[in-house]
């Protein structure tokens, strides 16, 4: 049972970013017809959002396209940045969804930064907590460290409906505005599904991790 979940966490993280690679991979090769970058892109809509204040700066890596709540930034990798492909317009689309939340104070991205810190420590020391408790072979510390893993999943549970409902901003932006065909919309709506699934499996991964961890523990104290 144990080999079974051990495989499944690697697994269906594994299945869901070659799932968005392959999305990727094809909807950046495809460019709008309007010709519009992913900076173009993200500026029309701040812009029309009432949110000018709002930064738009490349930055490196792949797919490191992030909305920095702190700064009030959103930062787009290059490829995102200069491309005119429906993969530029979905994700710059989407981290302008963040920033619309942050504007309207979207309740689980306020939610979200809330506990980060906690989340953050909890976390961290959390396998450290349970080798601990092991050790001295005293349960009630190893039930705190996986109450410390917990906070994990808790965190990727409300980054759920942050992610999904950006997407859905992201979509709601591009139509409202003209700046995609239906056909292009359509696999803006693709590449933005395949990048939620992502997610998705953190949470199902995660989910199992602590599973794992409960079965391995439960069966020691029995």
């Amino acid at each position: 049972m144990d080999l079974i979940i051990c495989l499944l966490i690697i697994i269906i993280p594994a299945l869901a970013q070659l799932f968005i690679s392959i999305n990727y991979s094809k909807y950046k090769r495809i460019f709008n017809e309007s010709k519009i970058t992913g900076q173009e892109v993200a500026r029309k809509i701040l812009d029309s959002n009432n949110l000018e204040k709002i930064y738009v700066v490349a930055t490196g890596g792949n797919l490191t396209d992030h909305y920095d709540s702190s700064r009030k930034v959103i930062r787009l990798s290059k490829d995102i940045y200069d491309n005119e492909s429906i993969a530029s317009l979905a994700v710059a689309a989407h981290e302008c969804g963040h920033a619309i939340q942050d504007k309207d104070g979207y309740f689980f991205m306020r939610l979200r930064s809330f506990i980060y810190p906690i989340v953050r420590i909890g976390t961290m020391f959390s396998y450290l907590v349970i080798f601990i408790g092991a050790i001295a072979e005293a349960m009630n510390i190893i039930y705190l460290g996986i109450a410390l893993v917990a906070l994990g999943l808790i965190f990727q549970l409300i980054t759920l409906p942050v992610e999904f409902d950006a997407s859905k901003r992201a979509l709601i932006e591009l139509k409202n505005l003209g700046l995609v065909t239906n056909d292009e919309l359509d696999g803006a709506k693709k590449m933005l599904t395949s990048a939620a699934l992502t997610y998705v499996a953190g949470v199902l991964a995660s989910a199992l991790e602590l599973l794992r961890l409960i079965f391995i523990f439960t069966d020691r104290k029995d």
